[in-house]
């Protein structure tokens, strides 16, 4: 989709093994996916297989593949256009061109109505994990293992770019970025020296290690034992990392069809907008892949739909790009916070919240409009004396989010103190931040390879802004515990006034 982005998948990434063997690791699983949302759905894998690999990621990613376009032309989405076309896309209201946000897409050729269906893509030209296989036994293996939907597309993906113009989806495949633009293809220097203040930085080494598993996983249970089906010069980990990074940034679920994930060629030519709430779906009344305009386009405007409300780190993270600054409304930043070591009561806390599947660190969403309940209690815990230790449990459970109804947090007695810990978070938070954009951190020496150089300039570029975003979001709540807390205090002040005032009158 866009040039420029939580959400996973509802089954594992990693197969099951055929029996009889031992049953394999549990693999992480991620929140619910948002219906019609693009997805994304990693899998764990440990960091001594990750780094063991990496002299061999190395080599690849130099390597690089030798499918999709370098530069996303018009050329190669024009020849899509053509061939969906030939191959039963009806005539469309859309057109594809350079465009301002996102380095090309879909313009209204026509005017368009709010609540107007849009793209009408049928499923014969959708992949899905259904999809008809070019090299049906490599299907047929993968299908026996019982792979899961990512990791089977993935696969797809490689398989069917690998057959070149013998596959009927060589022009969509022509059309992908040759590099997807996402966090997967920093590497480790330069998320460490770039995003060192952003939370994103973990997440983004997470996805990269879980991708490393993933092939990791296939590549020893199913790939070596095959070995005349799934040649490693073909599937390997750069060529995964590519096609996991198509997925990361435009697979989508169809609500309609039973939830089914899917790539939708064409459609992802679109463009993410966070003033827009559209997004694609199946339409059974026309039998085809349509989204609804929520709002009307003239001919010449670009059209958008939503990859879903994002904060500008999950945008970077799967799409490479950053909105610019206080123009996404979904926008917020993880704010770390832990457990005191050298409080009493360390050990009831840290069990109190163990009991309710937290730990002493956890990390949690501040938006410009203000910060989760959920939030709050963690810091009533932290700062709650050894005389409310009855109370922990309570806590830890709003904390957690898990009481069916939202327990009232009424400790008017530790609202001042909670505050103040949040504060003092966020102001450890803000001088990271700081520190990196004042240029303290973050630097790399700049290749005298001109495409490295402009590499390095852009991904610095998109850390300032991410950080720039993130920043503003610590600045805003800082502004507004500070209120707070002076409120607090002046009142607390003017009431000791008041009072002393009253013992000199009655003296």
């Amino acid at each position: 989709m866009a040039t420029a982005a939580a959400l996973a998948l509802h089954t594992q990434f990693r197969p099951p093994p055929p029996p009889p063997p031992r049953a394999p690791r549990r693999l992480r699983q991620h929140p619910p996916l948002i219906s019609g949302v693009l997805i994304r759905s990693p899998v764990r894998a440990s960091a001594a297989s990750a780094s063991a690999s990496a002299p061999a990621q190395r080599e690849a990613a130099a390597a690089g593949v030798p499918w999709g376009c370098e530069i996303e032309s018009l050329e190669s989405a024009v020849s899509l256009e053509r061939w969906l076309t030939e191959s039963g896309l009806p005539e469309q209201r859309l057109g594809i061109q350079r465009v301002d946000v996102g380095e090309r897409g879909l313009v209204a050729l026509k005017n368009i109505r709010k609540g107007e269906k849009l793209l009408f893509v049928p499923p014969s030209l959708v992949i899905t994990a259904d999809s008809e296989w070019g090299c049906p036994e490599v299907g047929n293996v993968l299908k026996r293992n019982s792979v899961p939907d990512w990791p089977l597309i993935a696969t797809y993906l490689i398989s069917e770019a690998s057959l070149e113009s013998s596959s009927r989806w060589s022009s969509y495949i022509a059309a992908l970025p040759r590099q997807p633009y996402s966090l997967l293809y920093w590497t480790r220097p330069e998320l460490d020296a770039y995003l060192v203040a952003s939370p994103i930085r973990e997440r983004a080494i997470q996805r990269i290690t879980d991708v490393v598993g993933t092939y990791n996983d296939l590549r020893d249970r199913i790939f070596s034992k095959h070995s005349d089906l799934f040649p490693e010069e073909v599937y390997n980990l750069e060529t995964f990392r590519w096609s996991f990074g198509i997925l990361f940034s435009r697979l989508v679920r169809l609500p309609s069809m039973d939830g089914r994930v899917a790539l939708v060629p064409w459609a992802d030519m679109l463009n993410h907008s966070p003033e827009v709430e559209t997004f694609l779906d199946y339409d059974k009344s026309s039998g085809g892949i349509v989204f609804t305009t929520d709002r009307s386009y003239q001919p010449g405007e670009q059209v958008f739909i939503s990859y879903g409300k994002k904060s500008s780190g999950e945008l970077l993270l799967s799409y490479g790009f950053v909105p610019k600054e206080g123009t996404n409304p979904n926008d917020s930043v993880e704010l770390l916070v832990s457990l005191n070591k050298s409080d009493k009561c360390y050990k009831e806390k840290l069990q109190a919240l163990k009991r309710n599947g937290l730990s002493e660190f956890e990390s949690f969403p501040l938006r410009v409009t203000g910060w989760p309940v959920e939030l709050m209690a963690y810091a009533f815990l932290v700062v709650s004396p050894p005389e409310k230790s009855q109370r922990f449990e309570e806590m830890a459970v709003a904390a957690s989010n898990k009481s069916p109804s939202k327990p009232g947090l009424n400790y008017p007695e530790l609202e001042e103190q909670a505050l103040q810990f949040i504060l003092d978070c966020c102001e450890s938070n803000i001088a990271k931040y700081t520190k990196f954009l004042e240029g303290s951190s973050g630097s790399l020496q700049l290749s005298t390879n001109s495409k490295q150089a402009n590499r390095t300039l852009l991904l610095k570029q998109l850390a300032r802004d991410l950080c720039i975003s993130e920043r503003r979001i610590l600045y805003r709540t800082q502004y507004i515990l500070r209120r707070r807390l002076r409120d607090m205090r002046g009142g607390e002040l003017k009431a000791l006034s008041l009072f002393n005032g009253l013992r000199k009158l009655f003296k």
